[in-house]
């Protein structure tokens, strides 16, 4: 059994439990050729962004994309802080173990 598996909060920085719900810290990278995850950036997930920082565009998005990517409803994604800052914290209500996975896909995909 891999780290990840066996607890996907130790196993990634970007990953914190806060009370019952699992945050996720994201650096984004608005007007991006296309949207995708890039890697690990300061203990949070680099995503690029196609959306402009605009009238919350870009947070749509980022949402929008998280839930579709976690196979999750787009409500199990909230924003709770950064809506106007490139650093973000998401509250993700899906299991840590299915986050986990999810984000060492992410990694593995944006490795050089």
């Amino acid at each position: 059994m891999s780290e990840t598996a066996a607890d996907p909060i130790a196993a990634w920085p970007c990953l914190s439990r806060h009370g019952a719900a699992l945050w996720l810290a994201v650096s984004v990278s608005p007007n991006a050729r296309r949207t995708a995850a890039d890697g690990l950036h300061d203990g949070s997930l680099r995503i690029r962004l196609v959306a402009p920082p605009v009238d919350g565009k870009a947070n749509e998005l980022l949402i929008e994309w998280l839930a579709e990517q976690l196979g999750v409803p787009r409500r199990a994604i909230t924003l709770v802080r950064g809506q106007t800052a490139r650093r973000k914290w998401l509250a993700i209500d899906a299991p840590p173990a299915q986050v986990g996975q999810w984000l060492g896909r992410q990694i593995s995909a944006a490795a050089p």
